[in-house]
């Protein structure tokens, strides 16, 4: 037992839950930088050192679903990879558990489909012949008929949670979830299983997990209560995406156990304050700070007028902040100041990739995976496109010919063993990458030439979606504004007139490679310098509004109505991610606000107590 980790009391409290003999299920406040991953890490090492044979002699695993594959990766790592720990991404683990379901899925599927069909054949009907609307549900009948026809002969259906799922015997990242919330709560053996095989089931970041999903394992531990164990980490004020499960830890079973850690060791104790401030509206979760932490420093900047240079104003600001701490870096390398945007826009703008970004935000079907890369239509144009035409610059026809072999239907193996002259097929391949590098010679093209192309080519598979508008005739069509729309491809209509070079430019930003950090990107993540950018005119943000929690503009209609409703607002969502970047400062933070009431802002963050007036600076 010289192994086993001496637990904290709220450590414990969660230890206690995990006893197999008399499971307990448990929602753990975990705030910023309170060490949440750590107390993971440290129960399941007591697990492992007390229970752990006894479990795997029953054949018993204990699961962990984190929140990126960085986070399992980092668990795994301190848990010396031991098997009795299953740790994963949601995905992944929902798919281990309905992939041994194949005539199930593909009975939900046919009736999912059929669903689809019935819903669209219907629209066509209230619909008018003729236009834009009406040509592209007619392809999108086209494509479901197809899909519907193909499942009788697809024996087993495959699925990668890292990848883009095109083949026709693939499911798509939101039909695993779908599948696995529905089969949790229709099929009792299923959920038995689960039970059976993980008697413990660790949920990180919960408030962020498709609430769905939450719902059917709220199901499945309230069936179970007496042998399965569901322990939920998380904070509601740390929520990002709008499909998780809102009020999660409120109106918990009376059984459940609600642990809270409270200390906020990373910040240091001038940020902990502001925070606390901050969220003091929300809720009544408050931290506290570690008294060996510094007192640290926190700063407003408001900078008032038109115009202005925002790049050397920003400069100007890391300056200033370099002499107010004493800390030479702030006015050093841009790489030691963590810049965030909040709001996407802003970056998009900057990094100029604004025409691409805004119509897939704006629309609710897209914006989560634009925002986390796991978007199939983006990640053609990301992982397939961007990719080949580089080697082809490059002249490296060994990378263009890996790159089409790994993605081109052309070249499957099930054609290339069907008889076909394979010759032939290689010509054909090699014509169609030619036919799209064309596209270059005079210029960078639109993502639309490029679906055009590959519509003609078949060099790639472009999916349900980006095939409605490949298959469009060049003809002028007409479109109706009465007409009900399809909302992705509409957001699509108005992405693809963007140029292929700001697919490059996303693809920085969105797997962190640019100077400026997303809210979903840092979450978990600290940095001694923090400068946060709050821009509305800049952001164009219809969900967020700075410019409302900083008493620049007044609440809307909408935002009074939902308020009173108990729904969420835009200030809640804003409030939220102002709270996430904030509480990212390991040492010093700066807010750059741009407005033309400058002195208004002042005097309302001074009246909110989130900053003094001699931590106010009016440039």
């Amino acid at each position: 037992m010289s192994n086993t980790p001496e637990l904290d009391v709220i450590d414990n409290e969660i230890y206690n839950c995990l006893h197999i003999e008399s499971p307990k299920s448990f929602f753990l406040f975990a705030g910023a930088g309170s060490g949440k991953t750590r107390s993971l890490v440290n129960v399941l090492a007591k697990i492992k050192a007390e229970r752990g044979l006894s479990l795997k002699m029953k054949r018993q695993r204990i699961a962990v679903i984190t929140y990126t594959n960085a986070a399992c990766d980092e668990i795994i790592h301190r848990l010396d990879q031991d098997s009795l720990f299953f740790v994963t991404t949601i995905h992944s683990f929902v798919w281990e558990l309905i992939k041994p379901y194949q005539s199930d899925i593909k009975a939900w599927l046919t009736v999912d489909i059929q669903r689809k069909i019935a819903e669209t054949e219907e629209e066509q009907r209230k619909g008018r012949a003729g236009t834009k609307a009406a040509m592209d549900r007619a392809s999108r009948l086209q494509s479901l008929a197809k899909r519907l026809e193909a499942l009788p002969n697809i024996h087993t259906f495959t699925y990668s949670p890292n990848g883009d799922n095109r083949s026709r015997d693939s499911l798509n990242h939101t039909e695993v979830i779908y599948i696995a919330a529905d089969f949790l709560l229709t099929k009792p053996l299923l959920a038995k299983i689960l039970v059976r095989k993980f008697p413990v089931l660790l949920i990180d970041e919960s408030q962020d997990t498709k609430k769905e999903l939450i719902d059917a394992f709220f199901h499945v531990q309230a069936e179970n209560k007496d042998m399965f164990s569901l322990g939920l980490f998380g904070d509601t004020m740390q929520r990002i995406y709008s499909d998780g499960k809102p009020g999660l830890g409120k109106g918990l079973p009376n059984d459940w156990v609600k642990p809270e850690k409270k200390v906020n060791h990373r910040c240091p104790k001038r940020i902990v304050k502001l925070i606390n401030r901050i969220r003091i509206h929300a809720d009544d979760k408050l931290q506290e700070y570690a008294e060996e932490k510094e007192e640290g420093l926190a700063r407003l900047f408001v900078i008032g007028g038109d115009g202005r240079d925002k790049a050397q104003t920003e400069l100007q600001v890391g300056k200033r902040m370099a002499e107010l701490t004493g800390d030479p870096l702030w006015s050093g390398d841009a790489e030691e100041i963590k810049v965030l945007t909040l709001e996407h826009h802003m970056a998009a703008n900057r990094l100029n990739f604004l025409p691409l970004f805004e119509p897939l935000y704006a629309c609710d079907r897209t914006v989560t995976g634009l925002l986390d890369g796991s978007l199939s239509e983006l990640r053609l144009f990301t992982e397939q496109i961007l990719p080949l035409i580089e080697a082809k610059k490059a002249g490296d026809n060994f990378e263009v010919a890996r790159l089409v072999k790994k993605y081109s239907p052309l070249l499957e193996r099930d054609i290339l063993k069907g008889g076909k002259d394979q010759r032939a097929l290689l010509n054909s391949a090699n014509d169609a990458v030619n036919s799209l590098f064309e596209l270059w010679q005079q210029g960078e093209p639109t993502l639309l030439q490029i679906v055009k192309s590959l519509w003609d080519t078949k060099l790639f598979d472009l999916g349900d979606t980006l095939s409605i508008i490949g298959r469009r005739k060049e003809v002028n069509v007409e479109d109706d504004a009465n007409e009900e729309r399809n909302e992705v491809v509409d957001a699509w209509d108005k992405a693809l007139e963007a140029n292929f070079g700001q697919i490059k430019s996303y693809k920085t930003y969105i797997s962190g490679a640019s100077k400026f950090g997303t809210h979903q990107g840092v979450k978990g993540l600290q940095f001694p310098r923090v400068m946060v950018i709050i821009d509305d005119e800049e952001a164009r943000g219809f969900l967020f509004s700075y410019g409302k929690i900083f008493g620049d503009k007044e609440l809307t209609k909408t935002d009074r109505d939902n308020e009173a409703a108990g729904k969420e607002t835009s200030v809640d969502r804003t409030t939220r991610l102002f709270y996430v970047a904030c509480s990212r400062a390991e040492k010093s933070l700066a807010v750059v606000a741009y407005s033309k009431n400058p002195q208004q802002v002042k005097n309302h963050v001074i009246a909110q107590e989130w900053f003094s007036e001699e931590e106010v600076e009016i440039i």
